[in-house]
């Protein structure tokens, strides 16, 4: 494939991945079909499948790049903490809260991993796919975690795969009740990085 082949089609897919987050926003998963998709995207039904093989492929990485554009974010302000030589001088609590700043949540990415994980739930396939998925978002944290460990900044109880588990499982319930809460994005976020600082705090030595 050539390299004008490769942007068209990299074009298309990122397309097609925001007509999707735009349709969810206004229909949920359920009421997000791929003639909706298509239509607001611009595309033909033959576009979208030479893509994606499905609408559940599609909201799988739809969900995967939301989640790789946070982790990418964090990264970059622990690489950017590191040469500043702030993770040192933060405590467990502080740096994690520094750290979540850089990653934002928002209230339709919150929806948007809840209705997937009800989808998940139902259809033992998807949900398939959703846990191998997941386990690379995990390993991904796990990843981050090790950096920072590797600097001295923080000392663990347990290994870096077992805090990256729980952490993201704090992080989900929290930002899920946040959501909830309807107190606006900003202590949405807030009320996520609290706990999850909070965690740091009794997984360190």
């Amino acid at each position: 494939m050539t390299s004008t082949a490769t942007r068209s089609r990299e074009n298309t897919r990122a397309r097609l991945l925001d007509a999707a987050a735009q349709v969810f926003a206004e229909a949920g998963l359920d009421g997000a079909t791929v003639e909706a998709v298509c239509e607001r995207a611009g595309f033909t039904r033959g576009a979208f499948y030479s893509n994606f093989e499905s609408k559940d492929e599609l909201f799988l990485t739809l969900a995967g790049t939301v989640a790789e554009e946070r982790l990418n974010a964090v990264r970059e302000q622990v690489t950017g903490m590191a040469a500043e030589g702030a993770l040192g001088d933060a405590d467990p609590v502080e740096l994690v809260q520094r750290v979540m700043d850089a990653g934002g949540d928002d209230r339709l990415s919150v929806m948007l991993m809840s209705e997937i994980r009800i989808r998940a739930l139902r259809d033992p396939a998807f949900g398939e796919a959703f846990l191998a998925q997941e386990s690379e978002l995990v390993a991904s944290i796990a990843e981050i975690i090790r950096d920072i460990v590797d600097t001295g900044a923080i000392a663990l109880r347990l290994e870096p795969d077992l805090a990256a588990r729980l952490l993201m499982i704090a992080w989900e319930g929290m930002t899920v009740r946040g959501a909830m809460a309807a107190d606006g994005e900003a202590r949405l976020h807030d009320i996520a990085s609290e706990a999850l600082g909070r965690l740091v705090e009794a997984l360190t030595v």
